[in-house]
């Protein structure tokens, strides 16, 4: 499997607990794409295991957990709206940085529920998806050898993000079961040459949702270091068992050394029109207007128009979204633990990593292409999220923004797992 062997070689991680990873992570000797025309960035990373994933789904008619997005519709109101901008006159470029309706609607939701005092103006940048805003913000902080705090597991993007802006990154171990981060080998993530920590929360792959005693600690040691907090928060309304989700920007006088990045896809399953945006401090936003404007120069006009009614949806949608997402999730873990699999409930984001064990299966990957090929069900290898993936070898990662139908189908699928021995 090609895409394993690429991935094995990404972050070597050095012997000490902190492990740090070398910008450069070795193993180019396997990449297929290897060729002396090329940069050596692009030669230290593969394609998306999450997105491999989905084409192997689809040669094998399984079930897709493995990519997160939805199989049923954004909310009426959203593609109402779209299709009204598409007639009405907003089918060229809006303002790089977003078009002001947007902008506008992203400052009154943010004030409203994350408690973050945004200028339009001055303090907001509309991307193409989040995955371009943490992308935009790396470029416009990171100086090659500077140092990222990064939690793991991570979101698999977010090691390429730092090879690409020439970060070094170091990893902090959230643990299984539950997810904790050890407050010593936190406060040991930080050195002199930290410039970022990545924070992603409610966490995915894990579920986890970060605490404000938690934020506290972060923003105490993003001071004490000067560093800038990237916080990646799309999955905010999706959170279960009473947590309430904490903007690390509303803690203390945090707004100004955090990026908040956020958008349209996870809220309002419509992953396929890559409208984000991120929320900074004045001179942190005008530099991320600089990088955007030369990677993607905006987003698509008539898509911002209708995030800006989307964004002004009544309270009551929120909270539907939670409550249809937790059954969801209590639906899909009771399937999973009855076939055999170890996991815990997650506390947000739709994701559940899952120990495999007890099966007699040698890592991540021959247990996940036993699931694909065998019993047709699609999943992420847990070793995509880990700096170094022999970490994640009895992990996998499933999602469950799926309908109903669809879940009950792959559980069914799943009690396959019984017969193995």
């Amino acid at each position: 499997m090609l895409v394993r062997q690429v991935f094995a070689g990404l972050f070597l991680p050095a012997p000490e607990r902190s492990r740090i990873a070398p910008t450069g992570g070795g193993g180019r000797a396997d990449l297929a794409i290897e060729d002396p025309r090329l940069s050596d960035r692009v030669q230290k990373f593969p394609e998306s295991v999450i997105r491999e994933m989905t084409r192997i789904a689809a040669l094998h008619d399984a079930v897709n957990l493995s990519q997160g997005y939805p199989d049923f519709d954004p909310p009426r109101e959203l593609t109402e709206a779209a299709k009204r901008a598409l007639d009405g006159g907003y089918n060229q470029y809006s303002i790089t940085w977003g078009a002001r309706e947007l902008r506008d609607a992203i400052a009154r939701r943010a004030k409203a529920f994350n408690g973050i005092d945004a200028d339009p103006e001055t303090n907001l940048v509309v991307t193409c998806g989040a995955t371009e805003a943490m992308m935009a913000a790396m470029l416009s902080l990171i100086n090659p050898g500077d140092e990222a705090v990064i939690f793991e597991p991570f979101y698999e993007n977010y090691g390429p993000d730092a090879i690409v802006s020439g970060a070094r990154p170091r990893y902090v171990r959230m643990e299984w079961p539950d997810w904790t981060v050890d407050e010593e080998e936190l406060k040991a993530a930080f050195t002199d040459r930290t410039k970022v920590l990545i924070l992603n929360t409610p966490n995915n792959p894990t579920g986890k949702v970060f605490g404000r005693p938690e934020l506290k600690l972060i923003a105490d040691l993003c001071t004490d270091h000067n560093a800038v907090a990237v916080t990646d928060e799309i999955y905010e309304h999706i959170v279960f068992d009473g947590a309430k989700h904490v903007s690390l920007a509303a803690i203390g006088d945090m707004s100004n050394r955090t990026i908040t990045i956020n958008g349209l896809s996870k809220t309002y399953s419509a992953t396929g029109w890559r409208i984000g945006w991120a929320i900074a401090p004045k001179t942190l936003a005008h530099a991320m207007r600089r990088t955007h404007d030369f990677l993607t120069v905006g987003a698509p006009h008539p898509l911002q128009i209708a995030a800006a009614v989307a964004l002004g949806l009544p309270e009551a949608y929120y909270r539907d979204l939670a409550s249809m997402y937790q059954k969801k999730r209590d639906l899909f873990v009771r399937g999973l633990q009855d076939a055999g699999l170890d996991c815990h409930p997650p506390k947000g984001a739709y994701y559940v990593m899952a120990n495999f064990g007890r099966f007699p299966f040698e890592d991540d990957w021959s247990f996940a292409m036993h699931l694909v090929e065998r019993l047709r069900v699609a999943v992420v290898p847990g070793g995509s999220f880990y700096g170094d993936p022999k970490d994640g070898r009895r992990f996998v990662r499933f999602m469950f923004s799926k309908r109903d139908e669809t879940l009950t189908e792959a559980i069914r699928r799943l009690r396959g797992l019984r017969d193995v021995r």
